[in-house]
C-alpha cells in the first residue's frame, strides 16, 4: 500500500472543550518502528476515555459526575498531573482513539512482511511484559499513545489482530474498548452459569457488551437503563428491564429477580451505588469500570462486612482478552450495536452525541 507523508487526523491540544480538538489534513503521517505496524484506519469507536481525558474528568480533584456541561467545556477543577486513567498527565498534542479496525499498510523492522493488506482490529491495551497490572509500564492506546483519529496510526504488531468477518470496519469499531472491558469487568465477579446478574448502565456501550458476555455464560440478566431504551434491550435477549429513575431501585431490583441478586455490575455508580449493594445476596459480588455518575458514593461498611460481600474494580483488561474476543465475533457469537457513524471531521459532533446517552451501544467515527 501506497503511504502518503501526511494524513487527516483530530489532534487534542490539551484538557479542555470540543475548541481542544483540532482538524488537520496535514499531519505527519507515522512510520512503524521495530515490531510495529502501520494500520491504515477503516473506523474508530468512541467511549467514556475519549470524554474523561479531553476534559481532565479522571482527575482527583473532580468530584462530580460526568455532565453534560463538563463534558462539553471541561471541568474547573483540574489537576493536569492527574488527568489520564492512570492519574499521570497525558503529552499534548496526542490523537485520541482506541477502538480500531482497518488493514495493515506497512510495517517495521521484525515484523513479517506478509501482514501488509491484512484485516485486523486492535487490542488498545499495549501491556508491559511480566507485570502486566503495572500501570506506569502499561499503556492505553490513544491515551499514552496516539490512537486512532487520523487516516493511520501504528502500535505493536501484536496488537493488531487478525479477524476475518463480514462485519464492516465501523461494526468492528464497537468491539474493543467497551467488550474487553465488559469480559474483564465480567471475569472480576466470576460470575456462574444460572446466577442472576444485575446491570447498571446497560444501554451504553460496555453495558450492552455485559448483556451479551453475561448470557454467553448462562447468566439470567437484569437489566438498568432508562425507560426510552427498554425495547431496544429486549432485541439483546433479556426480557427485564429497570428503569434507572426507578424511586426505589434495589426493590425493583429484588422483585425482578425475585429476592437478591449474585452479581452487580457497574459503570455508574453516584446515587445507584447502595442501591445495587443492598440488593445483594449474601456472599454476593459487585465489580464496577466506571462511575459516570459520580466518583464519590456513600457507603454502609456494615453491607460489606456482615454481608460477607466482594468487591472488585475492572480496568487493565489481562492479556488474550481480545484475541478470545476476536474468536467469538468470528463465529458470529457477538452482535455490534452500532448506533451512529459520523466522518473523522465532525469528531465533536459526535462527543455531543456521545455525551447525550440517548444511543444505545456505540457510536463510531468512519475514515
Amino acid at each position: 500500500m501506497a503511504v502518503p507523508e501526511t494524513m487527516r487526523a483530530v489532534v487534542l491540544t490539551g484538557h479542555g472543550g470540543f475548541d481542544k480538538l483540532e482538524y488537520r489534513e496535514d499531519w505527519p503521517t507515522p512510520a512503524a518502528g521495530p515490531g510495529e505496524v502501520l494500520v491504515r484506519v477503516g473506523a474508530c469507536g468512541l467511549n467514556n476515555t475519549d470524554i474523561n481525558t479531553r476534559t481532565a474528568w479522571y482527575s482527583k480533584s473532580v468530584t462530580e459526575g460526568i455532565t453534560d456541561k463538563g463534558g462539553k467545556a471541561g471541568y474547573a477543577a483540574v489537576d493536569a498531573h492527574t488527568g489520564s486513567w492512570g492519574n499521570s498527565s497525558i503529552t499534548f498534542p496526542r490523537i485520541q482513539g482506541a477502538d480500531v479496525a482497518g488493514r495493515i499498510a506497512a510495517v517495521g523492522s521484525g515484523v513479517d512482511p506478509g501482514r501488509i493488506g491484512e484485516r485486523v482490529i486492535l487490542d488498545p491495551w499495549i501491556l508491559a511484559t511480566g507485570d502486566w497490572l503495572d500501570a506506569s509500564r502499561s499503556k492505553y492506546f490513544g491515551s499514552e499513545c496516539d490512537g486512532g483519529y487520523a487516516d493511520y496510526t501504528r502500535i505493536r504488531s501484536e496488537n493488531a489482530i487478525r479477524i476475518e468477518t463480514p462485519q464492516t470496519d465501523a461494526e468492528l469499531a464497537t468491539y474493543p474498548c467497551a467488550y474487553t472491558t465488559a469480559e474483564n469487568l465480567i471475569a472480576r465477579s466470576a460470575l456462574q452459569p444460572g446466577e442472576t446478574v444485575v446491570i447498571n448502565g446497560a444501554s451504553g456501550g460496555v453495558g450492552s457488551a455485559s448483556i451479551q458476555l453475561c448470557r454467553l455464560r448462562g447468566a439470567r440478566v437484569i437489566a438498568i437503563a432508562s425507560a426510552a431504551k427498554a425495547a431496544r434491550l429486549r432485541q439483546l435477549g433479556i426480557e427485564q428491564v429497570i428503569d434507572r429513575n426507578e424511586a426505589d431501585l434495589e426493590a425493583a431490583i429484588r422483585d425482578c429477580a425475585g429476592g437478591a441478586v449474585d452479581v452487580a455490575l457497574d459503570v455508574v455508580g453516584g446515587a445507584s451505588f447502595m442501591a445495587l449493594v443492598n440488593a445483594l445476596r449474601q456472599g454476593g459480588r459487585y465489580s464496577s469500570s466506571g462511575s459516570i455518575a459520580g466518583p464519590l458514593v456513600e457507603f454502609d461498611l456494615r453491607q460489606l462486612v456482615y454481608k460477607d460481600l466482594q468487591f472488585t474494580g475492572a480496568t487493565i483488561v489481562p492479556p488474550g482478552t481480545m484475541r478470545r474476543l476476536v474468536r467469538l465475533i468470528e463465529q458470529g457469537l457477538l452482535r455490534p450495536l452500532l448506533a451512529q457513524t459520523f466522518p473523522l471531521r465532525e469528531l465533536g459532533k459526535a462527543q455531543r452525541a456521545f455525551l447525550q446517552k440517548k444511543h444505545v451501544g456505540n457510536i463510531v467515527v468512519e475514515t
